[in-house]
């Protein structure tokens, strides 16, 4: 049977415990909300882009770019992983990296086992957890810099070299997997396809709402549309990046959530157990003192 002392030192460690597991969630909340307004600041500059790619498209020009050429064969493959460098967001990680099992399979069903495959992980746990797939047709490369909490400027820095390395015929597909933020408590795993750029994708609804609207542009159409595409892209990734970043502080908010409430739970019962402890312990002292007296 535990001791007070004992009782008393457990629940000083789980009282201590719930205090900063509550601080952890209050600063993953303060996180999300910066994640949320960022996305807002980046939406107006996303859907800009695609209103200009649709007036583009919507004006039956001819247009060409390396960045939405398909191969007609399909070699090798590389698969942007988002996940953390820091753990405590439950299931966050495991679920992404179940998504990129699924993903794997997909390709090589569809392009056959000898398809090269490289992985590029995006935190430390994601980096641990897809080098124990590595083999021969899958490879594992970790950029310097990138990281679950990389900057802006170093997300650019990222994708324009996956660009390269698609118009330099390296990779004949590039894909994200990440994890979409919808809201506090849902976030989704999702699958894009970065490279190459996909059709549906450009077109926004104000250029379909104007098709028919004639433009002039200057210069051609085709450098307009090629000067944009990159940006298109580059837009799309820093929405992605943020996604996932908001979605690692609201699934950290989660798990921190469900360890405070256990904490909780278990200091009700550490206090419960003290209280009867302590009641048994004043009890038997009294009968002690009773007893005493008796026997003068």
């Amino acid at each position: 049977m535990s001791t007070l002392r004992e009782l008393k030192t457990r629940i000083g460690s789980v009282s201590s415990s719930e205090k900063i597991t509550g601080a952890m969630k209050m600063i993953s909340s303060a996180k999300v909300h910066k994640f949320e307004n960022a996305l807002k600041q980046l939406l107006p500059y996303r859907n800009q882009i695609k209103s200009i790619m649709g007036h583009l498209l919507d004006a039956d020009g001819n247009y060409s770019s390396p960045l939405i050429e398909e191969r007609g064969e399909v070699h090798a493959v590389s698969i942007v992983v988002f996940g953390s460098d820091d753990g405590l967001c439950g299931a966050y990680n495991i679920n992404i990296f179940k998504q990129v099992l699924i993903l794997i399979n997909q390709l090589r069903d569809k392009y056959g086992n000898s398809l090269r495959i490289t992985l590029f992980p995006v935190g430390k746990r994601m980096a641990k957890a897809c080098a124990k797939i590595a083999h021969d047709n899958i490879s594992i490369e970790v950029p310097e810099s990138v990281n679950s909490k990389m900057l802006p400027a170093v997300v650019n820095q990222f994708t324009l070299s996956l660009q390269q390395a698609y118009i330099d015929a390296r990779f004949d597909e590039v894909h994200v997997v990440y994890m979409n933020f919808i809201s506090l408590s849902r976030q989704r795993v999702a699958h894009e396809k970065l490279f190459p750029v996909q059709a549906s994708e450009l077109t926004g609804n104000e250029a379909r709402a104007n098709a028919n609207k004639p433009y002039i542009f200057e210069p051609d159409a085709n450098r307009i549309f090629n000067e944009i595409l990159p940006m298109f892209v580059l837009s799309t990734m820093q929405e992605l990046t943020i996604q996932n970043q908001a979605s690692e502080q609201a699934a950290r908010i989660m798990a921190m959530q469900s360890a405070n409430d256990n904490a909780k739970k278990l200091l009700d019962s550490l206090q419960l157990e003290y209280n009867k402890l302590r009641q048994q312990s004043i009890t038997t002292e009294l009968l002690d003192i009773l007893g005493g007296q008796v026997e003068q």
